[in-house]
């Protein structure tokens, strides 16, 4: 039985930044952080409707990098984030980030769980309209 493939969110082409490189002249693991990150922002913004509000807000709950090759500079990459699984009170998305030349590169994959929480007490709550639409 075949799964089907998970819903493409967004593909964020990047050049990767000299201050990205660490003392071994390769991208440092905190830097895949940022580039997810900046995908997932960029998802955010295309989303059509509310997402983040005086009282609900989306936090990072868990999240899995696998490192599967360096990156080293220059280079020019591409972050796409795929919707894995879409709950009540969270989403996860996977992230892959590739060679922009050669997308069969794999650099990093792995996944993040956002959770949208009541900012006023912490505690989960249903997922906004505005982010189920974007993963459906």
């Amino acid at each position: 039985m075949n799964t089907p493939e998970p819903k493409l969110l967004i593909e964020l082409p990047m050049a990767m930044r000299w201050r990205d490189l660490d003392a071994f002249n390769h991208a440092n693991n905190s830097t895949f952080l940022t580039y997810i990150e900046e995908a997932r922002l960029h998802w955010f913004k295309k989303f059509d409707g509310a997402w983040l509000t005086e009282t609900l807000a989306p936090v990072v709950a868990a999240i899995q990098v696998n490192y599967r090759r360096q990156l080293a500079w220059p280079a020019n990459i591409i972050v796409g984030l795929h919707c894995e699984r879409l709950g009540n009170t969270s989403v996860t998305i996977a992230h892959r980030i590739i060679d922009g030349s050669d997308r069969s590169t794999v650099y990093s994959d792995g996944h993040t769980v956002l959770v949208w929480i009541d900012t006023a007490s912490g505690k989960p709550v249903a997922l906004p309209e505005a982010v189920r639409r974007a993963c459906q």
